[in-house]
């Protein structure tokens, strides 16, 4: 494998169910098949030597360009070389099983190629064995207890596969990748050439009218409409739950054990990502994400849990793969996520902010109705609990709780959404309930979250260290735009945090891991935001102007960005970027009354 950059020159790749990653060089480096929390089948990106991949070289060439088709997310990589040129177009059919399409179509001369396919299934956890089933088809099997096997279909050479020699090609060839379950009824039908050009123009005619529906502002419309389509690709769409990233373990910085396994669903991630799409006219993904929320709701005496599987599994057992030296040599390598059973109070006040968002599309539906008062009197209950007590936090400290003022914040936005969802139903006694226990909370954020020392909102009660999620303070209506707290907590929160154009951490005190040393680029498009709510439109387009050239080649965004070099770090793509992105765009064009278009 050559030596790739270290910015994350990344494509997504999906179908609904998963991902896969493309690097700008035409390989496929990141692949979990079937579904996103399956066992990676290609992970070259997490050990190079050992994790498996799906490449294309060039003889005597290179790839020389790479963009996705226009309003999809279809991506097309370029290849030039001495004997001629050649297109791979990398795409996951929508409407079929998990399968990873590479179509390659020579477009001058007699282009010649070296195919490197090492598949290494259960995340390369033992051997895999990859044989010739038959002219056109590899199969490959591990000792791995995971009940998959992955089937390559080609009309190339599948010896030539094996051995790594150079193919000529003189006509158009596909490859074919999926994952097959042991306990599916029936192999999949082999396909033909025919077959994967009508998979490409159906996947490219439905991303293409998925995309006209997306309403954007007239001068961000590319940025939003990419992120839009990323957001798509987040959602695991059997069940409507939407992952916080596809990929596990990208470190927030190199080196670090800041990896994590983000191929689950947060209630909170889930709800501004379904706020966010709704805002931009796809609110099929608020009803879905709300109908999987009543669909995995606990029993009446357990609480809601911070996250899920994406089927709403409740156990997320984490497990460290020692076998894997990580990206970059940054370890440990982890499935799982052990945070699924921590306490964060802001997980309530995120999810009834988006019942409340899609109250009015359940009217037909009296039963869901009903279901969705259920879950409003449920999360009050524990809201009325527990919102004096210490929690972990939106950034999911693992070491002592404390009274985070976001928490406290985000219970307050449960009592505000309840009361409105009680009088929409014309439960008013309950309304009534909530709104003193809403004017409470509100009393309580407001004398104990501020901090004298600081001059502005801290990061938890008697602190005075900033955090940024207490930007979004206007976002969920707590405070005024023109409140001389909040503008004083944005200016604050800019001059302790900020670093560089445009760039804000989300805290500065050292955590469980030490000091942070990266930028949260959802933190980044927040304190944007906040900079167009208190009326610095100019410094907040500069800023925006130059994060939007943080994304890479192709307009995806991960987590973090250095703090130096502006690198990419942390999962990739990640849902929390691309939704803050969106968010910022509308803030921008509602402040300099810009158009919204189709």
């Amino acid at each position: 494998m050559t030596e790739r950059d270290d910015n994350y020159h990344l494509g997504l790749i999906g179908n609904g169910r998963t991902a896969a990653l493309v690097d700008r060089e035409g390989t496929v480096c990141f692949a979990c098949l079937p579904d996103f929390d399956s066992d990676a089948v290609l992970c070259s990106l997490l050990d190079r030597e050992r994790g498996g991949e799906l490449s294309i070289a060039m003889v005597d060439g290179r790839a020389t360009a790479q963009a996705y088709l226009e309003g999809t997310n279809v991506l097309r990589t370029v290849f030039d070389g001495a004997a001629g040129s050649l297109e791979v177009i990398d795409f996951m059919p929508r409407r079929a099983p998990s399968r990873i399409v590479r179509l390659l179509r020579p477009r001058s001369g007699a282009p010649e190629v070296v195919i490197g396919y090492q598949p290494q299934l259960g995340f390369a956890r033992s051997e895999t064995t990859t044989r010739v089933l038959r002219p056109g088809v590899l199969h490959s099997t591990s000792k791995d207890p995971d009940p998959t096997s992955a089937v390559l279909y080609t009309n190339l050479d599948c010896s030539a596969l094996r051995t790594g020699d150079p193919i000529v090609l003189s006509d158009e060839a596909y490859l074919v990748l999926g994952a097959e379950l042991e306990s599916a009824p029936e192999p999949e039908p082999e396909p033909d050439p025919e077959q994967v050009r009508a998979m490409l123009a159906d996947t490219v005619a439905y991303w293409r009218d998925w995309s006209a529906e997306v309403t954007a502002p007239s001068h961000d419309r590319e940025a939003v409409l990419r992120s839009a389509l990323v957001l798509e690709l987040m959602r695991y769409e059997p069940a409507g739950s939407v992952v916080a990233a596809p990929t596990t373990s990208l470190p927030e910085a190199i080196g670090e054990p800041r990896n994590w396994d983000y191929r689950f669903c947060w209630l909170r991630d889930g709800s501004m990502t379904a706020k966010a799409m709704h805002r931009v006219g796809r609110p099929d993904m608020a009803r879905r994400f709300v109908e999987w929320v009543l669909d995995t709701k606990p029993t009446e005496n357990e609480p809601l849990q911070i996250m899920y599987g994406i089927r709403g599994e409740r156990t997320l057992t984490e497990q460290t793969l020692t076998h894997l030296s990580g990206y970059q040599g940054s370890t440990p390598v982890r499935v799982g996520n052990a945070a699924y059973d921590q306490r964060q109070h802001d997980i309530y006040g995120a999810v009834l902010d988006v019942v409340l968002l899609t109250l009015d599309h359940f009217r037909d539906r009296p039963e869901v109705t009903e279901q969705l008062w259920a879950l409003t009197r449920r999360v009050m209950a524990t809201v009325e609990q527990i919102w004096q007590r210490p929690d972990r936090g939106i950034w999911e400290f693992r070491g002592v709780e404390r009274h985070f003022v976001f928490s406290k914040l985000l219970c307050w936005v449960a009592a505000d959404r309840a009361v409105e969802i009680a009088e929409q139903l014309g439960h008013r006694d309950c309304a009534a309930a909530y709104r003193l226990l809403a004017a409470a909370v509100r009393a309580d954020v407001l004398e104990h979250g501020w901090s004298e020392r600081l001059g502005a909102f801290a990061q938890s009660y008697g602190s005075d260290e900033p955090d940024a999620s207490n930007l979004l303070m206007v976002d969920y209506g707590l405070l005024a735009a023109d409140d001389p707290r909040y503008v004083a907590t944005v200016e604050r929160t800019w001059e302790v945090l900020g670093r560089g154009e445009g760039l804000l951490m989300r805290y500065r005190a050292a955590d469980d891991f030490g000091e942070p040393h990266s930028a949260f680029t959802i933190c980044c498009f927040w304190g944007v935001r906040a900079l167009v709510y208190i009326g610095q439109i100019e410094r907040a387009r500069a800023a925006f102007d130059r994060l939007l050239s943080d994304r890479n080649h192709v307009g995806l965004l991960g987590e973090d960005l250095h703090l130096t070099t502006r690198r990419q770090l942390g999962n990739f793509p990640q849902a929390y970027s691309h939704l803050a992105l969106i968010e910022t765009a509308l803030a921008l064009a509602a402040a300099t009354g810009r158009p919204r278009s189709r």
